[in-house]
């Protein structure tokens, strides 16, 4: 099961600025992940995606994670 709080933090860490919020969706792995962060300005959906599993990918290897459903925006975006 996943630590909705570890992964807050993670992304945060990886992306200062940040307003996270991770919300399990079942089963203690299959979260959704709502990112704005100044990090995504001028990068595309796909990248701002890459940036949010490089912070979580320790959980994501491990199994922590199964499934992670992503909703980015820079700051100007939302």
């Amino acid at each position: 099961m996943a630590d909705l709080e570890e992964l807050t933090r993670m992304i945060r860490d990886a992306l200062p600025g940040a307003e996270v919020e991770v919300v399990d969706q079942g089963g203690g792995d299959h979260l959704w992940a709502r990112v704005v962060a100044p990090q995504f300005d001028g990068e595309t959906r796909i990248a701002q995606h890459r940036m949010v599993y490089a912070a979580v990918k320790q959980r994501l290897d491990d199994g922590t994670i199964h499934a992670l459903a992503l909703s980015t925006a820079a700051p100007e975006d939302r």
